[in-house]
């Protein structure tokens, strides 16, 4: 198993990662506006450097790849994967929130 300290490399590929995934999820659905666009990176950037090392561990494990990979290329996919994720929960969340929260108050929010 790999350790994760508080090596520098480490927290380098974890961003590199964090805004890979995050930038990956704003060209799969494109943002409504800036504003969107804005919490979706950060969002998916912190929950890529907080998620990244349980991500990568849980991907190779999963895999069975755990003796072939590095510790920065096991860091490096667990937060692009965390990353990416978190705006398909949130983003999915948030768009099922509106659709059924308009029917219910009968006031559109645009």
């Amino acid at each position: 198993m790999a350790d994760f300290g508080n090596d520098p490399g480490l927290w380098a590929v974890k961003g590199i990662g964090s805004a890979a995934g995050a930038a990956v999820s704003l060209v799969y659905m494109l943002p409504r506006g800036r504003r969107e666009a804005g919490s979706r990176f950060f969002t998916g950037l912190i929950c890529g450097l907080i998620f990244g090392g349980p991500a990568g561990l849980w991907i190779v494990a999963r895999l069975g790849i755990g003796g072939s990979l590095s510790g920065a290329e096991v860091m490096l996919t667990g937060s692009a994967a965390a990353s990416l994720s978190a705006w398909w929960v949130l983003g999915a969340m948030v768009r099922v929130a509106e659709r059924y929260g308009r029917g219910k108050s009968g006031v559109s929010r645009q």
